[in-house]
């Protein structure tokens, strides 16, 4: 069968707010982003409860409705990013549903999507909150986690890197062509790493046969990292590198020198289920910096 067609992402930028810190550091994050694109900047907040604990609330302070209290919320984000960019098209909108079921909506109409790490709750159930975890297993569009300290700033660079983890299917890969995109962006390096691993069973006591193992693998793994970058644009610097390891703790690694961290993610059509990958959501819960989660289709046999 033949594989699905790739989605070419386009529309606005959105961001999800909920009105805690980590939400508001996203905002900016996300105003440096629509910038650089030259896209609008769409803020949403989404919250079921607001129609129960809003509505409660609203009537104990003599007000009729909830919706004066979201649109507060939605209104303070969407300032904050006219204020950043003072020429970025912003809209703001209120969603009286779960979270994480209005941005996987909002995602089909997006070129990208922006969230924080936790929600206001404080209720830490993992490392990465419940809703940004779902919203990056689901959407269509790629879903940027903001992670690390320096996680307020798009631009100018930190690190002056974008990182993205090369896999072995990865000659027709969505994440690399993202990833190459925020690098020219910002002017910046691109560098690409393909983690690889000898398998168990090649291990032998046999130090020169130990030896011709590694560099077999290795090199298989250098000419799938060149395979997965032959269309990057030659005006984009790229630095290639191959390490031995798992590809978690490999990429997690490089997060520490980079102002991105760029992973693909398998979206297979009627799974449910979370639809990451054990190397995206590793990375997802300790990256040191931003996490962009790009979808790619599954092909077909």
């Amino acid at each position: 069968m033949n594989a699905p067609a790739e989605r070419v992402f386009a529309g606005p930028l959105v961001v999800g707010v909920d009105g805690s810190v980590p939400s508001l550091r996203a905002v900016d994050w996300a105003a440096d982003e629509a910038a650089l694109r030259a896209v609008p900047l769409r803020v949403v907040y989404a919250c079921l409860w607001e129609r129960y604990e809003g509505a409660a609330l609203a009537q104990d302070i003599g007000r009729t409705t909830a919706l004066p209290l979201a649109q507060d919320v939605v209104g303070v984000a969407a300032q904050r990013a006219r204020d950043r960019h003072p020429g970025l098209e912003v809209s703001a909108d209120v969603v009286l549903e779960e979270p994480e079921y209005a941005l996987v909506r909002e995602a089909r109409h997006a070129s990208a999507l922006v969230v924080g790490t936790r929600g206001r709750s404080g209720i830490a159930e993992m490392l990465l909150g419940s809703v940004s975890l779902a919203v990056a297993a689901h959407a269509d569009c790629p879903v940027i986690v903001l992670r690390g300290s320096h996680d307020n700033q798009a631009t100018p660079p930190v690190h002056g890197r974008v990182v993205v983890g090369v896999r072995e299917d990865a000659k027709e890969s969505a994440a690399v062509r993202f990833a190459a995109e925020e690098a020219r962006r910002r002017g910046v390096p691109l560098e690409a790493v393909r983690a690889w691993r000898r398998p168990a069973r090649e291990t032998t006591d046999h130090p020169l046969l130990v030896g011709d193992a590694a560099r077999l693998h290795e090199e298989r793994a250098a000419e799938e990292l060149e395979a997965a970058l032959q269309d990057v644009p030659e005006d984009i610097e790229v630095h290639r590198r191959t390490v031995e390891g798992p590809a978690r703790r490999v990429l997690v690694g490089a997060s520490h020198r980079a102002d991105l961290l760029v992973v693909g993610a398998t979206r297979r059509e009627g799974h449910f289920g979370l639809q990451l990958g054990r190397v995206a959501h590793t990375v997802l819960h300790h990256s040191a910096c931003p996490v962009a989660v790009v979808p790619h289709p599954a092909h077909d046999a």
